[in-house]
């Protein structure tokens, strides 16, 4: 296996007892497993692995309701390891054929599900890809011709691409994961995902895991048609906003959004901000603006390339990019460690995106600030989102002083620009308008080559993996 020493045990990971608490240790996960999260440091289990693991590594379908946030990646990828591992395939494989698949509504969720998936597997010999949508289809098509894949990552319009073409093979499916269901239902995916499931083993042949935010009657619909007796986990989403992010609301005007946006930022030393807006203009002017001030700002929204996302995703993720702008879609998925702050520009309209907005930051026990802008257009929308998420948000007028938009670094407040403006111009410029082609993200390194190329011819039979 590549990476692992087999002098390594438990024994170098010692994790004691709690009560109240499930430790991974309680769980018996093969060896290669425990050492890829002994090193991400995951002790215990939070509430909705405990409960889920307890039935999915005993072969149970599950369906759980969790928001983002709560650990349910972790839960089913801990799954699919650890019985991919305990149950080894002695005859010919070939090439296009997972073990695992795991369908998620968006891009960015696919790819941190795939990267997760990728560390917690380091230390065993299991093979990890993704197919999505926005990337270089020919690439994609190469690298399933070509290798052995056991766990399989996609978006549901990319993955129908691959079968239809005959370069990706469903029948050996063990484990069927549907992650964020309701999304995909908004989304008008579901269509898609039916025909994936009809392309997989019948479900007394599959183990099938679906997680979503929401248990309404056509989640459960759907998750009686696809799963067997399924255990029915649920993790309420409240305490995932409420107690690790401390929430605020400014009652302003539309025109003093900006300054009160700059002035935050600049004055507080914010170093990782997240601002969401609700419209794709909205978002660049904001980041045109911050920039012209000598502001690191980036925005991502839906009508920027992927390749050009994920850049600027690692830019921030790094530190280069100080502000990051988005819209709801092009935010949904987005897990980035110490993000201190969330900014709603503008309050969105379905409580849910609110809740997912401010799950940027307060990840993983850490605590995080919202701060959201509560204007003549969009003030009424606050009752209906306070009764969402159950608790009645902090309103106040912002101090005078922050309402009052200052001139590009200012003495004695907040840090200086890390850039020039004008370079800091030149690097919206390029996020927004460069062409795909010539983008290479840091992001992802086996994606980096994802660049447009024009299609291959359609592949009619199995191909054997190439040594």
């Amino acid at each position: 296996m590549p990476n692992s020493e087999t002098s390594w045990s438990l024994e170098q990971f010692p994790v004691a007892p709690k009560e109240g608490e499930t430790r991974f240790h309680d769980f018996d996960l093969a060896l290669p497993l425990m050492r890829g999260i002994a090193e991400q440091g995951f002790q215990y289990a939070t509430p909705i692995q405990a409960q889920v693991l307890t039935h999915t590594l005993a072969g149970a379908d599950a369906i759980g309701r969790a928001q983002t946030g709560t650990g349910k990646t972790a839960a089913f990828l801990i799954t699919i390891i650890n019985d991919l591992l305990k149950h080894p395939i002695e005859v010919k494989r070939y090439a296009g054929e997972p073990r695992a698949l795991i369908v998620a509504p968006t891009r960015e969720l696919a790819l941190q599900i795939e990267k997760d998936a990728r560390v917690l597997c380091k230390y065993t010999d299991l093979r990890v890809m993704s197919v999505v949508g926005g990337m270089n289809f020919n690439r994609q098509q190469e690298r399933l011709q070509r290798s052995l894949v056991d766990i399989l990552v996609a978006t549901p319009g990319r993955l129908l691409d691959f079968c239809t073409r005959r370069d990706l093979w469903l029948d050996r499916v063990e484990v069927l994961v549907l992650d964020e269901a309701d999304r995909m239902l908004d989304m008008g995916f579901i269509p898609d995902v039916k025909r994936i499931v009809r392309n997989t083993p019948t479900s007394e042949y599959r183990q099938t895991l679906l997680f979503s935010a929401t248990f309404n009657q056509d989640v459960m619909n759907l998750a009686r048609r696809w799963t067997q007796d399924p255990e029915v986990v649920e993790i309420e989403p409240a305490q995932v906003t409420t107690e690790t992010v401390d929430q605020k609301v400014y009652i302003t005007e539309t025109s003093q959004k900006f300054a009160l946006l700059y002035n935050l930022i600049n004055e507080q030393n914010l170093d990782k901000v997240m601002v969401f807006a609700n419209r794709r203009d909205i978002t660049r002017r904001v980041c045109e603006r911050l920039q012209k001030k000598g502001m690191n700002a980036a925005m991502i929204s839906g009508d920027v390339p992927q390749n050009q996302r994920l850049k600027t995703l690692e830019r921030f993720r790094n530190g280069k990019v100080r502000v990051l702008i988005a819209t709801d879609v092009a935010g949904r998925g987005i897990h980035i460690d110490g993000i201190s702050h969330v900014v709603n520009y503008n309050l969105p309209e379905d409580p849910e995106d609110y809740v997912h907005r401010i799950g940027r930051t307060g990840r993983a026990g850490a605590s995080g600030t919202s701060v959201s802008f509560a204007c003549e257009d969009d003030a009424f929308l606050l009752p209906e989102l306070e009764k969402a998420i159950g608790m009645k948000l902090d309103c106040e007028y912002p101090p005078e002083e922050l309402l009052t938009e200052k001139p590009p670094g200012n003495p004695g407040q907040g840090k200086p620009a890390r850039e020039p403006a004008q370079e800091n111009a030149e690097q919206g410029k390029s996020e927004q308008e460069t062409p795909e082609r010539n983008a290479t993200p840091e992001a992802a390194p086996e994606q980096a080559a994802d660049t447009a190329e024009p299609e291959t011819a359609e592949q009619d039979n199995k191909t054997p993996p190439q040594s």
